[in-house]
């Protein structure tokens, strides 16, 4: 059964954010709150617990698309290829925020991304998120979790989402009702700004 904890953004408590930790260091996967919805993520350094992703979410590994998530803009240079001062000043005018942006991935990517040339790289203007990334020490991924209602295609309610993954993942971080509109994806990789998804970010 998965382990609810209660985290609020107004005051997060340093032992919680450490015990979420210390669960992906442990090859755990949790949902967590962001600037968006609601999301699940693992260590992205850890193979075991990005299969566990991937299982969760249906689909083989060599073929997800998971976000990575950043605290900052630091750990850019690490995934992908060198970008053009425009671009990282484009960056840091949108970010922290509530986009994805798809950038050219480079070589060290961890195993999971194989053979991907691209990839989406996240910074939520969340301060949970940023906490865990932080004291991790690296970035974690982020996958959304949809609403199996026709309608509603995110869930809002994180005791709601705790009932449906109770099985799945081992930590739920409830901070509270989420958001229900994605973030916007837009691609990067031409030089120029393309919209793939319209979400909560404007541009």
């Amino acid at each position: 059964m998965a382990k609810i904890l209660k985290i609020y953004p107004q005051n997060p408590q340093e032992n919680f954010i450490d015990e979420a930790v210390k669960v992906l260091q442990n090859g755990g996967v949790i949902i967590y709150p962001s600037d968006t919805i609601y999301t699940i993520g693992c260590d992205i350094y850890n193979h075991k617990a990005m299969e566990r992703l991937a299982q969760i979410k249906g689909i083989k590994l060599d073929k997800q698309k998971f976000s990575i998530i950043c605290n900052d803009l630091s750990h850019l240079s690490e995934f992908t290829k060198p970008i053009e001062t425009s671009t990282f000043r484009f960056l840091k005018t949108h970010l922290p925020g509530a986009f994805t942006f798809i950038l050219e991935a480079n070589r060290n990517l961890p195993t999971a991304y194989k053979g991907h040339k691209t990839v989406g790289i996240r910074v939520p203007d969340h301060i949970i998120p940023q906490m865990i990334v932080e004291k991790l020490g690296h970035p974690i991924v982020s996958t959304s979790i949809h609403d199996d209602d026709e309608i509603l295609e995110y869930s809002t309610d994180p005791e709601l989402i705790a009932e449906k993954y109770d099985k799945l993942v081992d930590l739920v971080i409830d901070s509270g009702y989420g958001d229900n509109v994605a973030s916007t994806i837009v691609d990067l990789t031409s030089g120029e700004p393309e919209i793939i998804r319209q979400g909560k970010g404007i541009l």
